[in-house]
């Protein structure tokens, strides 16, 4: 059994399997307005085995939400369910969450490509006194899994002061194609993604943090997130209502929000990417997604990186492959985000050499973070930056200036993936 102690406020955690976990406890930053969770901490390490698939999948997803709305556009513009993926994720988030009064726990994912909230997968909801039904139905699709039931609104707890008088959610009467410990989902992403997703209605939904902002528990509605690289003992993050000024160094950098489908309903940035001294990526649109465990490019961007490295395509694992004795002339890989340059270095383009038997690959090879996005790419989404990104770069989503902000850790330029 492989096993990490590793402490995060946002919980790594897979849909069953070998994990760790470490208890949770509560955190406030000093800075004004902003707050913390408390969680608990998982990861899954037998779900790595099928890792690019699902990151494939979710990615697919995506993709088919910006199709979806061209068509339903021929329809009065109407979306009745919202196409992601949020179940199949090799690394994914868990938090726990209280609901009602008297208040009952639960377990719920945490995704940055959705934004409704919804529990009783595993965990029946209870209605409380604090519960009140609205009389209308949520239907959301997540790629793999699916649910509808009756509409709330409720008190939620999230811990840590961040509490919600009144949030609307849902309870399941039907659900399908969730494989997970988790009660339900807490969404994160854009508020736009919930337009749709109530019966008889195209209005959208407040979410999360447009109600812990709109009720003055926090002073923006802005989340920063702090994922250490695997395995570290050190805790990471995630903020409600601001950066984290302990987290990240120098100063953060902000770009705007794109402007293009399919990429501008999510946290989606424009980026190029080089590596080495050679243009990979030009100039174009894609995601910032925790929910995605690698760094994918479009199959042409893809195919360049695999030329350049030298690697090779592993039957196997469906990474991309190289002898351990090519690691010292891999190059760096400099991301372009607004002007400036976020640099993975050698190291930072690896998955960690103790996960190979996990990954199902042999111990005399490095596997490589970056992969394609899928060979029917789409204009307006042509990467997605993962959480092997996002672990070397503190980043800060802003809904209410809609921008994203990126800023280098003391994990930037670390090296602790391979001994090489």
């Amino acid at each position: 059994m492989l096993a990490y102690p590793i402490l995060l406020l946002l919980a790594v955690v897979g849909t069953g399997g070998t994990s760790t976990k470490s208890s949770p406890h509560a955190s406030r930053n000093a800075d004004s307005g902003v707050l913390g969770l408390s969680i608990d901490a998982e990861i899954n390490l037998s779900r790595l085995s099928n890792v690019v698939a699902a990151d494939i999948a979710r990615a697919a997803h995506f993709k088919s939400h910006g199709q979806g709305k061209k068509r339903e556009s021929r329809h009065r513009g109407k979306r009745q369910s919202v196409a992601i993926s949020a179940t199949n994720s090799a690394v994914s988030f868990t938090s726990r969450v209280k609901f009602g009064d008297p208040a009952t726990e639960y377990t719920l994912l945490i995704d940055s490509g959705s934004s409704n909230t919804f529990v009783g997968l595993k965990k029946e909801y209870s209605a409380t006194n604090s519960s009140h039904a609205t009389g209308k139905t949520v239907s959301v699709t997540y790629g793999s899994g699916k649910f509808s039931g009756p509409e709330y609104t409720d008190r939620v707890d999230l811990g840590n002061n961040l509490v919600i008088t009144t949030q609307r959610i849902a309870g399941v009467n039907h659900s399908s194609g969730f494989d997970g410990s988790f009660d339900g989902i807490l969404g994160i992403g854009p508020t736009d993604l919930t337009q749709g997703t109530v019966s008889g209605s195209s209005e959208e939904i407040p979410t999360i943090l447009d109600n812990l902002f709109a009720q003055k528990t926090i002073g923006a509605k802005v989340i920063g997130m702090s994922l250490p690289p695997f395995p570290s003992n050190t805790p990471g993050s995630i903020t409600f209502g601001g950066a984290d000024s302990s987290k990240y160094k120098g100063e953060l950098a902000y770009t705007n929000l794109t402007k293009t489908d399919p990429a501008k309903d999510y946290w989606g940035i424009d980026q190029s990417i080089r590596y080495g001294d050679s243009t990979i990526l030009k100039l174009t649109s894609g995601i910032v997604d925790s929910g995605s465990t690698m760094i994918l490019l479009a199959p042409d961007a893809f195919n360049a990186y695999k030329q350049a490295t030298g690697a090779t395509l592993d039957d196997k694992t469906k990474l991309l492959k190289l002898p351990k004795d090519q690691y010292s002339k891999l190059q760096p890989l400099k991301f372009t985000i607004g002007g400036v340059d976020y640099t993975l270095n050698a190291d930072a383009q690896l998955f960690p050499c103790s996960l190979n038997k996990a990954l199902g690959g042999d111990n005399d090879s490095i596997y490589l973070v970056v992969n394609n996005l899928g060979e029917n790419s789409v204009d307006g989404l042509s990467f997605i930056n993962g959480y092997s990104f996002m672990e070397r770069f503190y980043t800060v989503y802003d809904a209410a200036n809609s921008k994203i902000g990126l800023a280098t850790t003391e994990y930037t330029d670390s090296e602790g993936n391979c001994k090489a």
